[in-house]
């Protein structure tokens, strides 16, 4: 469910033309990299989850990257909102 909450959103966005446009190369390498890092952190905070907990490592996992991806998108809907952006 969070998968498709932010792929819808981020498909609204693109058509009404509200992606992010950074003026620095940097930032906007940032910018695109936000969901993808917060599903790596997700993803590794489950696993170590994992080890610790009697549950599922796979479990652990699947619902740790969902959480890193929903905080991804939430950084990216923060870092967007801040400093000045082009609109196509």
């Amino acid at each position: 469910m969070i998968v498709v909450f932010v792929i819808q959103r981020l498909k609204g966005k693109q058509k009404q033309g509200l992606l992010v446009e950074k003026k620095s190369k940097s930032a906007q390498n940032l910018v695109n990299s936000l969901i993808p890092i917060g599903m790596l952190f997700g993803g590794s905070g489950g696993v170590i989850t994992g080890m610790f907990f009697p549950v599922s490592l796979l479990f652990t996992f699947s619902i740790g990257t969902g959480a890193g991806y929903l905080a991804g998108y939430i950084a990216y809907e923060i870092y967007s909102q801040k400093g000045t952006f082009s609109q196509r």
